[in-house]
C-alpha cells in the first residue's frame, strides 16, 4: 500500500529532499541517460508542492505540482516519477490520479498543463489530457504540451 504525503519544500525533512531529488535525478538524468538541470529553482517557489509515494519507509514515487504562472498558464503536474523497481503494477496511474486530485484540492476546478514526453502521451491521454501544442525537443527528447480541461 502507497502512503501519499504532499509537502511545500520548507515543509520537506532532509532526508525527504534527499530522497526527492535522488529518485527524480536516478529516473531523469541516469536512466533516461540526459544530462539536464534537475534543480531549477521551481521546486522552492511559493505554492509548489510536492507529491511523495512510499511504500514503508521507501520513496517509490513523486511529482511535482505547480500553481499556474510557474511553468504554464495554467496549474502543472511536473517531475513525474516512479523508482524503476517498482513499475508495472499501475504505481503510475495511482500517482497521475493521486497528482491529479491534490491539484484539484489545492486549485479547486482549474486546468492542468504538462509537458509530456512524446511516447508517454497515451499514458497522459488515459488520464484526461489532450494534445494542446506541437511536438518539440527538451533537452533533446521529444515532448508535447497536454491539457486537462475543467
Amino acid at each position: 500500500m502507497i502512503i501519499w504525503k504532499t509537502k511545500t519544500f520548507t515543509e520537506l525533512n532532509t532526508t525527504e529532499l534527499y530522497e526527492l531529488i535522488k529518485l527524480r535525478v536516478d529516473v531523469f538524468v541516469v536512466e533516461q541517460t540526459c544530462p539536464y538541470p534537475e534543480l531549477d529553482n521551481k521546486d522552492q517557489v511559493e505554492g509548489v508542492h510536492h507529491l511523495l509515494g512510499y511504500q514503508g519507509s521507501e520513496l517509490v514515487a513523486c511529482a511535482r505540482l505547480l500553481p499556474k504562472g510557474t511553468t504554464y498558464d495554467q496549474v502543472s503536474i511536473g517531475r513525474v516519477a516512479t523508482k524503476q523497481t517498482h513499475r508495472g503494477g499501475g504505481l503510475g496511474h495511482d500517482l497521475m490520479l493521486q497528482a491529479k486530485l491534490e491539484c484539484e484540492r489545492l486549485w479547486p476546478n482549474e486546468s492542468i498543463q504538462i509537458g509530456a514526453q512524446s511516447h508517454l502521451q497515451g499514458y497522459y491521454s488515459k488520464h484526461g489530457f489532450s494534445a494542446c501544442s506541437d511536438e518539440y525537443l527538451e533537452d533533446d527528447i521529444p515532448h508535447i504540451d497536454m491539457r486537462l480541461l475543467k
